[in-house]
């Protein structure tokens, strides 16, 4: 299909929004056409088999046949419709509409009837019918031509070639770009919630590339089966994508796809998508999939997602936890769960266990592409759930890469995004590695803004990207090759880092203050004592003595307290009020001892992130002790953490202007302003 005619049938399509402004809001439109699209699509497409499916339906209903996998064969496809309704007869009969309407979608097989019930097209057919609407938009569908294959004006007959086959008309992967062009007016006419529907069409191209290049030789080999998983797959767009980048590099290939969706609009028009291009609808499982695994114990070649930035996974918290705490290793979130309020790297646990295994003989395994903002990269201390889920994936040896992106390319976020590519079957010379590819220049402005998106990627900076992605990967397997500025290669254990406490001792003077005898008076453990108010006027005569030494304080104390005829107590919980308030902090004070070793002071610890392949001791010597030569490390609080600080590994100092060519340019302003100025007063 040209892109005029695609164009053309999108416009057919859409021209409906006319009809719809005023009783619709813009952000619904895509509730009545994208359905509508759906049912005449169907119906063109069941056209040529309906009477065979119509007469089997008579010649078998009362047998004990299995109609729902008996009359698929008739249809030729994998749904189809006892009615002898059309949307054509439906609108000549305006009498009834809405009535004949919904008995006609009712007909439909039950995969299809729970697409359009989805979409809630019953209460969108009643709303039209309320607002006379109703004749008017079905019959704009009525007339628009979705037809598999060119057919006769006059009689209705499919036409054939030249070659005795059908001549094409609207191919089911045409269809799917007619299909997607309606999808994304729709996620354009709701910016608000456009994020939640619809990833932009070019990042989802570069990402397959990205996920798919490695393969391409191996994709190009005739009979090429590969099946692809979305587990967020939102309208489908990022398996349309895999699809047709994979048969544009062998048309023969059989490409399989399956996904899950939570939120029921998109998944009917990802279910819709999968039923116009004659894939099964049955792959795509609606509900979430971290409660409720739509494809449990089964794996892919190709996984990728565009999950949501940042959403809590409060709503399955019991669900995800009991699988972490009952199946451990052998679920899907062994390896730690994030916090609540990001469910980001479950979703890269889940894509991980649908991997395929490697064989003995090196065949197998898969490759995962996923969009992430910067969080999973760093957030989280060291043994912390994140943490630990970098921590799993970098020792399994899975992350291949990670891209960064430029900001401002999503719909409904500004923030920047980053490809994590992970695959189970790197090549040899890429083994306990990992690349990153910083490509957040690679942009143009857009003319308008789409929500929050003001930027898009263009053709040839995807493949620009998608080139220099496959030369970092090689670059990987060979040390000698020169890498791109914009590419760093880095061994796993890079990543990881000791989080080191450095301990320095606690050091008092004591002295007792009027400030001394008022926080003794409000202790909770002096206060327990029989005698609490007499051993603060015992202590009165000493206010403004001070001593170095706990043992002489502690001797100064007893004999004042034996003058005022108070007793010494007894116990660590007076012993330890009694220092804590006595004692003040000296950086020339006594060391605290604690069992013959120097007590730490809690407010001078400090943490250090040492990396994996330092010596601790070492980075202790070199770092800190020429600072605080009394410094230590306390090596039962040691934790082993990992992070990926992207940044900070492509940041690059720029030195502030000279002040001279700051001072110009304000007095330049300055001028400006005055001249402005000038021109209002006059």
């Amino acid at each position: 299909m040209n892109s005029s005619k695609h164009t053309e049938l999108a416009n057919h399509a859409w021209s409906v929004a006319d009809l719809l402004r005023g009783d619709y809001k813009q952000s619904d439109y895509g509730k009545v056409i994208l359905p509508f699209t759906v049912l005449r699509r169907l119906e063109c497409v069941l056209e040529p088999t309906r009477d065979k499916v119509l007469a089997d339906y008579e010649r078998f209903k009362d047998r004990n046949v299995d109609l729902a996998r008996f009359l698929p064969r008739a249809s030729g496809h994998r749904f189809y419709n006892l009615s002898r309704y059309t949307l054509k007869s439906i609108v000549n009969d305006s009498g009834q509409l809405a009535k004949h309407l919904l008995a006609y979608i009712g007909a439909f097989s039950e995969n299809a009837q729970e697409v359009m019930e989805r979409y809630e097209f019953a209460q969108q057919i009643r709303r039209l019918d309320n607002a006379n609407l109703l004749y008017r938009v079905a019959g704009r569908f009525a007339d628009l031509d979705l037809h598999p294959y060119e057919r006769d004006k006059k009689t209705g007959e499919v036409i054939l070639g030249e070659d005795g086959k059908p001549v094409p008309n609207v191919t089911n992967h045409q269809m799917g770009y007619v299909f997607e062009e309606l999808i994304r007016r729709f996620a354009e006419s709701s910016n608000e919630t456009a994020g939640e529907h619809f990833t932009p069409r070019e990042v989802i191209e570069l990402m397959v590339n990205l996920l798919v290049a490695p393969d391409d030789d191996a994709l190009s080999i005739p009979g090429t089966s590969r099946t692809v998983l979305d587990p967020a797959c939102g309208t489908g767009g990022m398996l349309s994508a895999a699809e047709e980048h994979i048969t544009k590099l062998n048309p023969s290939a059989t490409v399989t796809v399956f996904g899950q969706e939570l939120n029921p609009e998109s998944w009917a028009i990802c279910r819709s998508d999968m039923m116009i291009k004659d894939q099964d609808p049955d792959n795509i499982k609606f509900g979430n999939s971290f409660s409720d695994d739509g494809h449990r114990g089964e794996h892919f070649d190709y996984l990728l997602a565009n999950p949501p930035f940042g959403v809590e996974w409060k709503k399955v918290k019991d669900d995800v936890e009991n699988e972490y705490e009952t199946l451990g290793d052998s679920g899907r979130f062994g390896a730690g769960l994030p916090r609540i309020n990001d469910g980001s790297l479950l979703f890269l646990q889940h894509m991980i266990s649908k991997m395929k295994p490697v064989t003995a003989d090196g065949k197998g395994g898969s490759r995962i592409a996923i969009v992430f903002n910067g969080s999973p990269l760093f957030t989280g201390a060291a043994e912390s759930g994140e943490s630990r889920i970098r921590q799993w994936i970098l020792e399994n040896d899975w992350l291949e890469g990670i891209v960064a992106l430029p900001d401002q390319l999503f719909y409904n976020t500004g923030i920047s995004t980053y490809f994590w590519i992970l695959t189970n079957r790197k090549a040899k010379g890429h083994q306990g590695k990992v690349v990153l590819l910083d490509a957040r220049d690679q942009f143009a402005k857009m003319r308008k803004s789409l929500g929050d998106k003001r930027k898009f990627v263009t053709p040839e900076q995807i493949k620009g990207i998608t080139r220099l992605y496959g030369e970092a990967l090689d670059a990987a397997q060979d040390p000698e090759r020169p890498q791109h500025s914009k590419v760093k290669v880095f061994a796993n254990e890079d990543f990881g880092y000791r989080r080191i406490t450095v301990e320095r001792p606690l050091k008092l003077r004591f002295e007792v203050t009027e400030e001394t005898l008022a926080a003794l008076a409000t202790s909770k453990a002096i206060q327990k004592l029989s005698d609490a108010d007499g051993l603060t006027t015992a202590l009165k005569p000493l206010v403004g003595q001070i001593w170095t030494t706990k043992r002489a304080a502690w001797d100064a104390l007893r004999k004042a307290m034996a003058e005022g005829g108070v007793g010494w107590p007894s116990g660590t919980a007076f012993q330890k009020a009694m220092r804590d308030i006595v004692g003040v902090r000296d950086p020339e004070g006594e060391v605290q001892q604690v069992k013959g070793s120097p007590e730490p002071d809690a407010e001078l610890r400090d943490y250090e992130n040492v990396p994996l392949h330092e010596d601790v001791e070492e980075y202790l010597r070199r770092e800190v002790l020429p600072h605080v030569p009394d410094a230590w490390i306390d090596h039962e609080k040691t934790k082993i953490g990992y992070e990926i600080p992207f940044t900070r590994h492509f940041y690059v100092y720029k030195p502030p202007r000279p002040l001279a060519e700051i001072d110009a340019e304000l007095k330049a302003l300055e001028a400006e302003i005055q001249a402005l100025l000038g021109e209002v007063t006059k």
